[in-house]
């Protein structure tokens, strides 16, 4: 694959936006029967309304998720709107995908409400079971029923992750890197269920 370079010192430019409001063509869910586009009084948003899973992934790792299906990054920033739509419990969660090369090869961020090794971290599946990775994480993300911003910011070359929950200046979790140098991003939650909206990437596209 062929690297479109980011200008030095200079923000990455927006390669996609999605507000939803023309449907979810450009995403794959893998379970569709677990999705649905949703109109709010605010707009139309990505349901993952469906907790119970037709997929079952290779390893351990999130079953409810669907994948962009035509961007791929190196560097790359996402941001995106999440509601946890499932009732309060402790490892209520969701989950950004990202460096996705399949379903056996990727990273993901555990947005879960208690911490522990294997809630609110940073994971890589590499051929096994999820393995955490992060370096630095929270005691928990704090869930309710309204809108929170996530962030994911990701840089290949010196194998920098960072995630952020609602303050998008300060990361809530790091984790350090390399193994996969571009990949494409995905949504949903481990085996909860949640609402989507407003996904921007800045980055590197891979072509």
């Amino acid at each position: 694959m062929l690297c479109v370079p980011a200008t030095a010192n200079e923000k990455w430019p927006i390669v996609f936006h999605e507000d939803f409001e023309q449907g979810a063509d450009r995403w794959h869910p893998q379970d569709p029967a677990q999705w649905q586009i949703k109109k709010t009084e605010n707009g139309q948003v990505y349901s993952q309304f469906k907790k119970e899973s037709a997929f079952k992934p290779p390893h351990r790792a999130p079953f409810n998720v669907s994948l962009l299906k035509d961007v791929t990054l190196s560097d790359m920033e996402f941001t995106g709107r999440v509601r946890s739509t499932h009732p309060d419990y402790g490892h209520r969660d969701a989950v950004v995908v990202f460096g996705y090369q399949d379903p056996a090869q990727f990273y993901y961020v555990h947005l879960g409400k208690q911490a522990d090794e294997h809630a609110n971290q940073i994971f890589i599946v590499n051929g096994a079971d999820r393995k955490k990775i992060s370096l630095t994480s929270t005691s928990g993300t704090n869930w309710d029923d309204n809108w929170h911003s996530v962030k994911v910011l990701r840089k290949p070359s010196d194998g920098t992750i960072e995630i952020y929950f609602d303050d998008l200046q300060k990361p809530v979790m790091t984790a350090n890197d390399k193994t996969f140098a571009y990949g494409r991003i995905g949504l949903g939650t481990f085996d909860d269920t949640a609402d989507w909206d407003d996904i921007t990437l800045r980055g590197v596209i891979q072509k």
